[in-house]
């Protein structure tokens, strides 16, 4: 899970100075599939990141699969809120939520998208 969290930072550095975002996802089509494109990208930038993150991790910062239960939950509540806050801010997955949800009100206000960054570094700091 730690490298899922590097991985996703990672991935938001690329993606927002990446030169060929809308030249990849420009030829897709509409909004919707435009979108899409773009979500697939960080995807792709994600999935590449957090491969990395694994080959140099250190081994004694791998843990076997059924230990330490409490770490990995706090880990994947991490990542979860740094993938929200992304789809909010960065990513166009507004386009396929309705407006008003609960999420929205927690997520959505500018002012708290660096503090929802700065969440998953404090937890990763302290465990």
């Amino acid at each position: 899970m730690i490298n899922v969290i590097i991985g996703l930072y990672l991935a938001l550095l690329i993606l927002v100075e990446f030169p060929y975002t809308s030249y990849l996802t420009e030829n897709l089509g509409g909004g919707l599939a435009q979108s899409m494109g773009k979500l697939v990208l960080f995807a792709v930038f994600t999935i590449l990141m957090t491969w990395l993150c694994y080959r140099i991790m250190p081994d004694e910062f791998r843990e076997k699969k059924f230990e330490s239960y409490f770490k990995k939950f706090l880990l994947a509540g991490s990542a979860s809120i740094l993938v929200m806050a992304f789809s909010f801010h960065v990513l166009p997955v507004t386009d396929f939520l309705t407006p008003g949800t609960p999420l929205q009100i927690a997520f959505a206000p500018e002012g708290l998208f660096f503090w929802w960054l700065l969440l998953p570094l404090v937890v990763l700091f302290l465990l």
